[in-house]
């Protein structure tokens, strides 16, 4: 295992004052008031077992002020992060095996997070199995005692269930990451069993796959209707089920569209930003039921499609799933063990 994981002041140093600045930057960035720890800003405090105790406080304190969404905007966005912060804050939240659901969302959030940097750029789709994620978390978890955790059938069932859906709007219907929350809330302290952790590990990175599926699919769908109406000379849209204008330009729609990639890098489970988007996709598609444009303008619209720019071309848009650290980055460790 990782030395931040063990419980002893000598190894768990090291990793609390490298978190040190880290939460400091991420209280600062969501404006959560903090005090500063003076024993960690010390690199060999005199009392060592005193200095770990005021350090375990601070952390304490401020593990119940940062929650979960804030944790993953943060690791998710920020710059100049590298690799090892993860595997920091993993481990930190490893080595309290608290049974509180916060901590448990940041252990899953986390390991989803871990998964998903080993697998290779411009692999994200293949084949992912409970072996390949066991092996790639043993150093962070340990070894598994058994490869088959009571929860597997349920959560593949789930998985499959994503997978089957047609529509963003179908996969929020099926309510597979509220299930999934269920089955991780009744594992109890089975969750933090090797197997356990890599099987809701798997579960996440699998559905988070299927959420940017979904998002792509639901992109292109509106970009394509615009397209349409446009076509046969519409300009702007009742969008108010969807928040917006009774009169929305849809060249104001299409910019809305091409913004919404950043925030889906940032939330895809269910957040506000994608609940607007099944909205705004309904919008579109009652305007082009009231419409009805006839053969040769969707021919007319087809035709523009296929003659746009490589940026807009058909796919319009195509929602690339997290490839490793950082969205920003497009940096992937290779793996053979993930080929």
């Amino acid at each position: 295992m990782m030395d931040g994981i063990s419980g002893s002041p000598a190894s768990g140093w090291p990793n609390l004052r490298r978190l040190y600045p880290v939460y400091a930057s991420l209280a600062r960035e969501f404006a959560i008031d903090f005090d500063r720890c003076p024993a960690l800003e010390e690199e060999n405090p005199a009392d060592g077992t005193e200095a770990f105790e005021q350090a375990e406080s601070w952390f304490q304190d401020m593990d119940q002020r940062i929650k979960v969404q804030h944790l993953r905007h943060f690791l998710q966005t920020a710059p100049n992060l590298s690799p090892e912060t993860v595997r920091d804050v993993l481990a930190h939240h490893l080595r309290k095996k608290s049974s509180s659901a916060d901590t448990r969302d940041k252990v899953d959030f986390l390991l989803v997070q871990q998964v998903s940097q080993l697998a290779p750029a411009g692999q994200s789709d293949c084949p992912l199995s409970l072996a390949e994620v066991l092996t790639a978390l043993e150093p962070l978890v340990g070894p598994a005692e058994s490869p088959q955790p009571e929860c597997l059938s349920a959560l593949d069932d789930l998985v499959r269930e994503a997978g089957a859906t047609k529509s963003l709007r179908e996969l929020f219907a099926a309510r597979v990451i509220e299930r999934g929350r269920e089955l991780k809330a009744a594992s109890a302290d089975r969750f933090y069993e090797p197997a356990t952790l890599a099987a809701f590990a798997r579960f996440g990175v699998l559905i988070r796959r299927t959420f940017f599926i979904r998002m792509q699919e639901e992109l292109n769908a509106i970009l394509d209707g615009l397209r349409e109406l446009e076509a046969g000379g519409v300009t702007t849209l009742d969008c108010r089920e969807a928040q917006f204008a009774i009169d929305e330009p849809t060249s104001r729609l299409r910019m809305i569209c091409q913004s919404w990639k950043v925030m889906f890098h940032a939330e895809y489970s269910s957040g506000q930003p994608l609940v607007l988007l099944v909205d705004l996709r309904s919008a579109v598609e009652a305007a082009l039921a009231k419409h009805q444009p006839p053969a040769e303008i969707k021919a007319k619209a087809c035709a523009a499609g296929a003659g746009a720019s490589p940026d807009t071309a058909s796919p319009d848009f195509v929602v690339s799933p997290p490839e490793a650290w950082s969205e920003e980055t497009g940096k992937t460790p290779e793996d053979e063990n993930w080929k």
